[in-house]
């Protein structure tokens, strides 16, 4: 599908993946001179096939790997990644935590074994919600990450409550508006960039900062940071989110680079588009509100904006890229930015009239 000017640049919006710490700095209501668009439109594509040819070289290495694996299960213990209990008695605090992506990596850390999970968020209401609804490993501390003392605090409650800290994700982010006063650098508007940097950046940094403090003097930790396919290729977001995202990938190599002296890995995940409840109401807001198309309706237009097949792009899977960075799978992981987009980032199509069908 080539997609028109004005079509690409709402599309591109959706390719993020905000987690909801809300700012007081955005108007997400913002939605009023958006173009309408059809699920048909958004929808319509090729379909491509291709042949493996491997059935041959399967058959022929059956034995070998069966006599593999039976020496390897005779001198080694299996792997850890093949069972539960990854984070067993880790210590996590997560920036962001209430909702989206990171309320996803909170579950997932629970599930995982993580001895306690933080929640630290702006929104209180929804923060002692997703605590409870969690359960006794998890609770909540307010923190707004564009106050570097907000930041500093959690982290200081965090440890003086469970006397450490393993792991910090900084989770929180927002995208900005939709508009051309963000999609269109004539026109950005530099209070809103300021704004969604302040977010996205700073309160990265600041996490980092905070992370940093307590766990290079304990000897070790994991902090992880929420990047975007924005943040890998133009065009894929709004100016402010695009370039916010590309600055977070770069904090993490510098960050990783100088902290691996202190025993203390640095990494991030890209994920592609999510349909969290931000990323369907904002695109239900683009198709023209709720009485254009149903929540689950639009739920399937996100997901159908990847490409591989069989395969959609879910929280799940963005918080299971966490679990795996934040284990000791990961021990000598650091600096890495773990892309999770299907292979979207991979390729681009040259804008010819290919057929729908392989040539015979």
């Amino acid at each position: 599908m080539v997609a028109s000017s004005s079509q690409a640049e709402v599309l591109g919006f959706i390719l993020h993946t905000p987690v909801s710490s809300n700012s007081p700095h955005i108007d997400r209501r913002a939605t009023h001179s958006l173009p309408h668009f059809s699920l048909s439109a958004l929808t319509s594509g090729y379909s491509s096939s291709w042949n493996l040819g491997a059935r041959t070289m399967a058959s022929e290495t059956d034995t070998s790997m069966a006599v593999g694996e039976h020496k390897l299960s005779s001198t080694t213990t299996p792997s850890p990644a093949l069972r539960k209990g990854r984070l067993e008695g880790k210590i996590a605090l997560i920036t962001g935590g209430a909702s989206g992506l990171g309320k996803a990596a909170a579950h997932e850390f629970i599930q995982e074994g993580a001895a306690a999970v933080v929640i630290a968020d702006i929104n209180t209401k929804l923060g002692l919600e997703t605590a409870q609804e969690l359960g006794p490993r998890a609770h909540f501390v307010h923190c707004d990450v564009t106050v570097e003392e907000s930041v500093a605090a959690a982290v200081d409650a965090a440890v003086a409550r469970h006397g450490r800290l393993d792991v910090v994700l900084c989770s929180a982010g927002v995208a900005g508006p939709p508009l051309a006063s963000t999609s269109r650098i004539a026109e950005l508007d530099l209070v809103t960039f300021d704004a969604v940097m302040a977010v996205n950046v700073r309160g990265t940094l600041a996490g980092i900062k905070h992370a940093t403090r307590v766990m290079a003097s304990a000897g070790g930790g994991s902090i992880l940071c929420m990047a975007s396919v924005s943040g890998m290729l133009g065009g894929l977001g709004t100016y402010p989110y695009s370039v916010s995202k590309f600055a977070v990938a770069g904090i993490v190599k510098a960050a990783a680079a100088e902290l691996s002296r202190f025993g203390v890995r640095v990494n991030c995940i890209s994920p592609f588009a999510v349909p969290t409840p931000m990323v369907v109401e904002q695109f239900t807001a683009l198709l023209g509100g709720g009485a254009a198309a149903g929540e689950e309706e639009v739920a399937a237009v996100v997901r159908g904006l990847g490409e591989l097949k069989g395969a959609t792009c879910e929280a799940v899977d963005v918080a299971r890229a966490t679990v795996y960075l934040a284990s000791d799978d990961a021990k000598y992981v650091s600096g890495h930015n773990l892309v999770v987009d299907g292979g979207f980032t991979s390729y681009k199509r040259m804008n010819l009239p290919f057929p729908t069908k392989p040539q015979e």
